[in-house]
């Protein structure tokens, strides 16, 4: 069975590691996590037996605009649905911000699809890394 939670403590910063790696994610280091979860405004993990599996965070005014970064299931769980349960509660707790953007990871565009994202006609972006700049912008 998965559970939800709503906040990150220290301790569960190696499993937030363990997650990242498990998909590739190998430049997340311990300090950057917690960093980028301590500045999110929104945060939701699932867990199974206790162990983190999965999680997905969001900025947010909570008025007008909220993105949402770092849908992430570890491999081994994946195909379960819970990036959909986790999408969906985070969709739940933004749900009165008028515009919710994503950064779809390459590959992924059908499934944010399916939980009714579409292409945006005027985003845009500026990546530092050249590597991400080459797959993510036209």
């Amino acid at each position: 069975m998965v559970f939800l939670k709503y906040d990150i403590e220290e301790k569960d910063i190696r499993m937030l590691k363990e997650v990242y790696q498990s998909v590739g994610w190998h430049k997340h280091n311990e300090l950057i996590i917690e960093k980028v979860f301590n500045a999110s405004t929104h945060v939701v993990v699932a867990l199974v037996d206790g162990k983190i599996v999965g999680f997905v965070r969001a900025l947010s005014d909570g008025v007008f605009n909220a993105a949402i970064y770092d849908v992430v299931v570890h491999k081994k769980f994946q195909g379960q649905g819970i990036a959909r349960m986790l999408l969906e509660d985070m969709m739940k707790q933004l749900e009165n911000v008028s515009c919710i953007q994503l950064i779809a990871t390459t590959g992924n565009v059908p499934f944010y699809e399916k939980m009714g994202f579409k292409k945006l006609k005027t985003g845009m972006g500026i990546y530092k890394n050249q590597q991400l700049a080459q797959e993510y912008l036209e």
